[in-house]
């Protein structure tokens, strides 16, 4: 970088994406068709003939770089299994504040058992886990606040 080079993430990925949006943006339609004709896509005239410029980026990044099967095979591949799980993990996920294990009804405390299992038989019980993530300043979480 000291001497003027790009990064080679910068070369291969970001100046690619640039300049597809730069094109779409300015609306330069021969940069667009070579664009479109070396990746192989096809792209509907409809969308090509919109006037707002970002449904024609859409349509070509939605074939380009489809972000649902890139999320899906990153889940697949960095996620440990659900069969991994250890039984202290399951505890700390069933409980809710400072509840502990022990204080859950008993009916609770045998869905334990359904949960390692993760199985798919039909007379297995159903088991959702709802989390709800939300940003929060570093300077907020309990480990950095000063004391």
């Amino acid at each position: 970088q000291s001497k003027g080079k790009k990064p080679l993430f910068v070369q291969l990925v970001l100046d690619n994406i640039w300049s597809l949006y730069e094109a779409v943006m300015k609306r330069d339609k021969e940069k667009i068709e070579k664009i479109v004709t070396s990746l192989g896509l096809k792209i509907g005239a409809r969308e090509s003939r919109h006037t707002d410029p970002k449904v024609h980026l859409n349509a070509i990044c939605s074939q380009w770089l489809p972000i649902s099967d890139a999320v899906l095979s990153m889940v697949c591949n960095k996620l440990p299994s659900p069969l991994d799980i250890t039984a202290e993990r399951v505890e700390k996920l069933m409980c809710v504040g400072a509840r502990t294990f022990d204080s859950l009804p008993p009916e609770t405390q045998e869905l334990k058992s359904a949960f390692m299992k993760c199985s798919s038989e039909g007379t297995a019980p159903v088991i959702v886990f709802v989390s709800k993530m939300f940003a929060v300043d570093a300077k907020a979480l309990p480990h950095n606040k000063p004391r």
